[in-house]
């Protein structure tokens, strides 16, 4: 069911289950995700795989949805041919899917829908939104960010997900563009250790956030679990506010051949040490599906 339940309410009551990777899923329905815009083709061409996506992670235990937008954008749907009123349609659509996804899943439970917002680097679809530095400024960063976080915030998510920030100057960019929309968001970073995926001190990078009334989590996602507990303490501790973790399964993405190499390191019983550290949103990212998922909520029942 929506819940009557502010996500920020529900975090100052207790931990939330986010969903896994929208892409896995997909993928392991049967859809081809080789496309520069990745799952966001699908909202044009077959958004019933994304619903059925959401439904499966609902069913799993996942008390949040986070939306098909990641590599929704203007410039990137201009690429294939769609005009700037049907792109902010199909971002629209993404969030109607989740909270269709939602009303099917017919759970007694409180559930919300994150609006996903990907970073610069994911409209270019070469890797670099895990390298960051652009070469763009932040204004111009946040020119590019903000009419789309215009659209996913007038399409009445409960909470928009900045996420897989590589860069502290886009996430600067981003709180900048998120101001006056009237809809709560998070911010989490990619991170390699103890810095982002640009190279800055996690410190320095989560500092805005703490005074960002909009932000109600910071924390990390689409990482290695490894880099979770040092860079979770380091968020709590520099913004004081809920800490949000969904890490990859440990595998690692290649840009050049578009697969993950590697093997799992992703288990459920790390949650329950985030979750003991101060994690309140706690789901998976890339490869991390509906079982993984199902093994999370029961984790942290039993935590």
């Amino acid at each position: 069911m929506t819940s009557t339940l502010s996500l920020a309410e529900a975090l100052a009551a207790g931990t939330v289950v986010l969903d896994g990777g929208m892409s896995n899923q997909l993928e392991s329905a049967g859809h081809d995700l080789s496309d520069e815009l990745w799952s966001a083709r699908l909202l044009a061409e077959q958004p019933e795989a994304v619903t059925e996506a959401h439904l499966a992670y609902f069913r799993a235990g996942a008390d949040v949805a986070i939306t098909a937008s990641y590599q929704a954008t203007f410039e990137g749907f201009a690429k294939r041919g769609i005009d700037h009123d049907r792109a902010a349609e199909l971002m629209a659509l993404s969030v109607e899917s989740a909270r269709e996804a939602a009303r099917r899943a017919r759970v007694s439970r409180p559930l919300w829908v994150a609006a996903s917002a990907g970073p610069y680097g994911a409209m270019l679809a070469d890797g670099s939104e895990y390298r960051g530095r652009y070469g763009l400024s932040v204004d111009e960063l946040e020119r590019f960010h903000r009419p789309r976080l215009e659209v996913l915030a007038a399409a009445g998510p409960d909470v928009l997900a900045l996420e897989t920030v590589p860069d502290a100057d886009e996430a600067a960019a981003l709180l900048r563009a998120v101001r006056g929309l009237g809809v709560p968001a998070w911010l989490t970073y990619s991170v390699a250790g103890d810095r982002t995926r640009a190279g800055q001190p996690l410190e320095e990078a989560f500092a805005p956030a703490a005074e960002a009334d909009e932000v109600i989590a910071v924390g990390v996602n689409c990482c290695a679990p490894q880099d979770v507990d040092a860079a979770l303490a380091t968020a709590a501790r520099v913004t004081g506010k809920p800490v949000v973790v969904y890490p990859n399964s440990g595998e690692t993405w290649d840009a050049e051949a578009r697969a993950w190499t590697g093997r799992s390191s992703f288990t459920a019983g790390q949650v329950k040490g985030w979750q003991q550290a101060g994690a309140r949103l706690i789901g998976g990212c890339c490869r991390v599906g509906p079982d993984a998922v199902s093994g999370i909520a029961e984790a942290l029942k039993a935590a």
